[in-house]
């Protein structure tokens, strides 16, 4: 199913009101969609698909994944996660993994 300019519109304004400083709220996210189902306006099944995929971007831009051949102690964790939280504006979700086959 196609979505609508309009449709790709109305869920960026409702993305937009559920972030707090700049932040996704998971609670407003919810009562929005809430509202949304029990409303049912038109094209309400464009605007849930546009909203999950904003959602679903937003919850990728603050999660990494970082590989390493050695573990990283745990200062080292702190630091990378500073750096990132630095880069993106905010808390980072980091998951540190050890992939020996890096070093070849």
């Amino acid at each position: 199913m196609k979505i609508t300019k309009q449709a790709r519109r109305e869920a960026k304004q409702l993305f937009r009101s559920c972030q707090v400083e700049g932040r996704m709220d998971a609670g407003r996210v919810r009562q929005a969609v809430g509202l949304l189902v029990e409303k049912k306006p038109r094209g309400f099944h464009g605007i849930l698909q546009h909203l999950q995929r904003l959602v679903k971007l937003d919850e990728a831009s603050r999660s990494a994944r970082v590989e390493s051949a050695v573990a990283l102690t745990e200062a080292q964790q702190q630091s990378v996660r500073e750096s990132l939280g630095r880069l993106k504006g905010g808390e980072v979700s980091v998951e540190f993994t050890e992939n020996v086959g890096l070093i070849g």
